[in-house]
C-alpha cells in the first residue's frame, strides 16, 4: 500500500492495526517536490513493491503531471490491478472511522450523518431492554463487590452523579460508581489522566473493566441512553472541544451509551485531539449502524471488562 500525501497522519495505534492487514506501507510527500521526482518515486514502489492500493491523502494542489501518471496506471496492463481510494474512503473501510478534516474547509460529513430512523430506534430499544436484564443478572456480584471495596477504600458516597449532555444536548443526571476521592474536583473541574492520584486503587480497577459505568443501567431504563453508543460528556468540556471542534455537537443526534464504538477503538482520552479522533469513531458508528456492528461492540467491551484485551 502506498499513502501519497500528508492530508491525515495517521496515529501509532492506526499504523498498528494496519500493518496486521497490509504487508508494506509506504509513504510519499509530494509537497516542494519536483513532479518527475515524485513519479519515480511512485513508479520505484510500484515495480519493487507489488503495491495494490494506492491512498490518495492529497491536501496541497497536485502537479498536473503527478494527477496524468495516477489516472493513466489503470491503462497500463502491468499496473491495471492497483486501485486508487481517497483518504475518507480508505479510513471508513480499513480503520472504522469518518474522516473528519482539520482545518473545517471540507464539511460533507454533516449531511452524510443522520440520527436513527424508527427502526433503528426499535432495535435499538430492544437491545437495551434485553442487555440490560442480562448485564444486570450476571454483574449482580460485581455490584456487591464495588458498593463493598468502594465503602472500605474510600468512605462517603458510594454513587457519583453528574450532569451530562445527551439526545439534542438536552442534560440529564449520570449515574456511575465513584472511583475517585470525595474531593477529586477541589481544584476545579479537569480530565482524568493516566496514573491520576484521584482516583483510589480500587476506582482504577472499576475504570479499567468499565465496572463503574454500571449504574448507568438506570439511565438505560430512564430512556435517557442506550446500552451502546458515543460517550456522554459533560457541558464544560463539551463548551471547551467545541472551540477547537466546532462540528462536535454532531455526535448528540442519537443518545449516548455506557459503551461505544470509540470507547473500545480508542484509549481513555485526555485532550481535545483526542476528542476529535473518538468523534470520527462516534460518526462511524451513527453513519453504518446495523445489528451486526452492535453486536462486535457488546463482544469487544466483554473483552475489555474480562482484561482479554484492551483498545
Amino acid at each position: 500500500m502506498l499513502i501519497f500525501g500528508e492530508k491525515y497522519t495517521l496515529t501509532k495505534l492506526e499504523m498498528g492495526r494496519l500493518e496486521k492487514k497490509f504487508r508494506n506501507i509506504n509513504f510519499i510527500s509530494y509537497k516542494d517536490k519536483d513532479e518527475d521526482e515524485v513519479i519515480n518515486e511512485i513508479e520505484t514502489l510500484l515495480n519493487n513493491d507489488k503495491l495494490k492500493l494506492i491512498v490518495l491523502n492529497t491536501k496541497a494542489k497536485v502537479n498536473d503531471k503527478v494527477i496524468k501518471y495516477l489516472t493513466n496506471l489503470k491503462f497500463d496492463k502491468k499496473f491495471k490491478h492497483i486501485r486508487l481510494m481517497g483518504i475518507e474512503g480508505f479510513l471508513e473501510k480499513y480503520l472504522n472511522k469518518c474522516y473528519i478534516p482539520e482545518d473545517h474547509t471540507d464539511l460533507h460529513y454533516l449531511y452524510d450523518i443522520k440520527e436513527f430512523n424508527k427502526f433503528q430506534l426499535i432495535q435499538k430499544k430492544a437491545i437495551d431492554f434485553f442487555g440490560v436484564f442480562w448485564l444486570f443478572l450476571f454483574s449482580y456480584p460485581v455490584i456487591q463487590k464495588c458498593k463493598r471495596k468502594i465503602s472500605e477504600e474510600s468512605p462517603g458516597p458510594l454513587y457519583f452523579e453528574q450532569k451530562r449532555v445527551g439526545y439534542y444536548k438536552k442534560e440529564f443526571t449520570c449515574i456511575k460508581f465513584r472511583s475517585m476521592k470525595v474531593d477529586a474536583e477541589k481544584n476545579g473541574i479537569q480530565f482524568a489522566t493516566k496514573n491520576d492520584d484521584r482516583i483510589f486503587p480500587w476506582g482504577d480497577y472499576m475504570r479499567k473493566r468499565r465496572y463503574d459505568e454500571l449504574p448507568q443501567m438506570i439511565n438505560i431504563l430512564k430512556g435517557e441512553m442506550h446500552l451502546i453508543g458515543p460517550r456522554p460528556e459533560r457541558q464544560y468540556w463539551i463548551e471547551q472541544f467545541e472551540e477547537q471542534i466546532p462540528y462536535y455537537a454532531e455526535r448528540h443526534i442519537v443518545a449516548p451509551g455506557i459503551t461505544g464504538w470509540a470507547q473500545v477503538m480508542y484509549p481513555y482520552g485526555e485532550n481535545a485531539e483526542d476528542a476529535r479522533q473518538k468523534l470520527m469513531y462516534d460518526l462511524y458508528y451513527i453513519k453504518y449502524w446495523n445489528i451486526l456492528l452492535e453486536l462486535k461492540i457488546i463482544w469487544k467491551t466483554a473483552m475489555v471488562v474480562l482484561h482479554k484485551k484492551g483498545v
